[in-house]
């Protein structure tokens, strides 16, 4: 099942653009609650260009269909879509063996993305309007679930509320304890709003987004909803998995920050590769 990717390509045109310059070489309904959904770019500053350094490529399974990654506690854990075949795992990077491996076990459950709060994992699904919590020992069986009124892309959390994105161009903030909706905000940058935000991770106060079907990781300020930065990755699979041609489907996903080591580790959906990155 491939999600449609409703990303403007011009967009993808003017940030490649950018870079190259720099660097030289809605799912919206009735039940949605107030955002700051202004499209008044006015005063939004082009997004900076964030400068990466590569310190390490590691083995990922190819079976993976990343939805949500996470490092908790020195694991990494994944979150993989495909119905019938999502799954939660734990693996070691390093190796890209995998550990651990839940599998939801339903040909009508599609797993998405992951965030991991007060030892509890939470699991989003696509379509099934359910989250899935975990104790974070025991990934083989849920110990609760929640209703979700919108599609589940990607999660992460900041230090009092779930951040959930549903493919619009809307972040949730959202209460752990029953996930009901505190409040929403509308992902902008000096263009305009951003639709298909997907994969997510907290960083230093930061949202960290893919956005799917696109070759760069966006940094939000979740205060206002600004894109403040990009790290741009044109081209990244291929140049470091000789002779792998990614389909359509195939595309980046997936950002796990290690606290430990400040280096945030990147993968796509059944890429041979994780990389490990480090921002200037």
């Amino acid at each position: 099942m491939v999600k449609n990717n409703i990303f403007i390509p011009m967009r993808d045109f003017l940030y490649i653009c950018i870079f190259l310059t720099i660097t030289g070489c809605d799912n919206s309904t009735s039940t949605t609650p107030s955002t700051n959904n202004s499209s008044n770019t006015a005063g939004i500053t082009a997004p900076l260009n964030l400068q990466f350094n590569i310190i390490g490529i590691y083995p990922h399974d190819t079976s993976a269909y990343t939805q949500g990654l996470e490092i908790y506690k020195g694991k990494m854990y994944e979150s993989t879509g495909d119905y019938v075949n999502s799954s939660l795992r734990i693996t070691d990077f390093k190796t890209g063996k995998v550990l651990q491996k839940h599998l939801m076990g339903s040909a009508v459950i599609f797993g998405e993305g992951i965030t991991i709060f007060k030892d509890k994992i939470y699991q989003l699904t696509w379509k099934n309007h359910v989250i899935n919590v975990y104790d974070s020992k025991n990934i083989n069986q849920p110990i609760k679930t929640f209703n979700w009124p919108y599609e589940g892309w990607g999660i992460t959390h900041n230090e009092t509320d779930l951040i959930i994105s549903d493919g619009s161009s809307n972040l949730y903030f959202v209460n752990p304890d029953d996930c009901s909706v505190k409040t929403a905000k509308q992902i902008t940058d000096h263009i305009g709003p951003i639709k298909s935000i997907n994969e997510l991770e907290f960083i230093n106060g930061y949202v960290f987004a893919n956005v799917y079907g696109s070759d760069f990781i966006i940094k939000i300020d979740p205060s206002n909803g600004h894109v403040i930065g990009t790290i741009n990755l044109p081209g990244l699979i291929k140049q470091y998995a000789k002779g792998y041609q990614p389909d359509d489907e195939e595309v980046l996903n997936g950002i796990a920050w290690d606290s430990a080591t400040k280096k945030i580790f990147i993968t796509g959906k059944r890429w041979p590769k994780m990389f490990e990155l480090e921002i200037k």
